[in-house]
């Protein structure tokens, strides 16, 4: 049977680590999904048909030991009876049914083990299928927060905010590289300017000493004319 021989690799797959060592959960999930519902399909079919193979042998092997248990009996009546030779006519049947008896066992327990077997697959693949649908509605929630998240950290961003401290920060840059300007305007005009003659600034001075005294002396005079002295 092709599904038992896939029995070992069913039951020992550990679905929860490989999701977690998975670069994309989602997709995985998504795939295991696919293979388990498919897997879970066939599971079922073969499970249905095991258990109808056990049912039967069931059925056999308790119809062979009635068939036993009624030999025994008339094998006991007619020894009771004093037929000595019906009753081992009887037990030579109860005999041969025993020994088909034999075969209906292990036929039986074959068809019980396996049975067993495709019970447990069948239980484990309900388990995991219902485990990733689990799963996958967790990591689909978590992505739309995820995403969320992103267009949050888009919007803040490019918020009003930012873009009004972006030119805050431009604006102290122009204001920086006009005063750089202004600065040097004011030096360039600085060196423009005609150095002083120093002995020309000295006949100033002297010069104006004279007209200070010339326009003395003629107050001094006018008082005089005035009678003010």
């Amino acid at each position: 049977m092709g599904i038992l021989s896939r029995f070992k690799d069913i039951i020992s797959s550990n679905i929860n680590a490989a999701l977690d060592r998975a670069e994309d959960p989602q997709k995985m999930i998504e795939q295991y999904l696919r293979e388990l519902t498919g897997d879970l399909a066939e599971v079922k079919r073969e499970t249905a048909s095991v258990m109808a193979d056990e049912a039967k042998a069931k059925r056999n092997l308790i119809a062979n030991q009635e068939e036993i248990e009624k030999y025994t009996n008339l094998a006991k009546k007619a020894l009771a009876a004093g037929n000595e030779a019906d009753a081992k006519i009887f037990i030579k049947k109860k005999q041969s049914l025993e020994e088909i008896g034999e075969s209906l066992q292990q036929m039986y327990d074959v068809a019980a083990s396996n049975s067993a077997k495709m019970r447990q697959m069948h239980d484990k693949l309900v388990r995991d299928l219902q485990d990733l649908q689990q799963r996958k509605t967790i990591i689909e929630a978590k992505l739309k927060i995820a995403k969320a998240q992103e267009k949050v950290n888009e919007a803040a961003k490019n918020s009003a905010a930012n873009k009004a401290e972006a030119s805050l920060g431009a604006f102290a840059r122009i204001e920086e590289k006009v005063d750089h300007m202004l600065d040097q305007a004011n030096a360039m005009a600085e060196l423009q300017l005609e150095p002083v003659d120093e002995t020309w600034a000295a006949e100033e001075r002297y010069h104006e000493a004279i007209v200070n005294s010339k326009v003395d002396s003629e107050l001094e005079a006018m008082k005089a004319e005035l009678g003010l002295l």
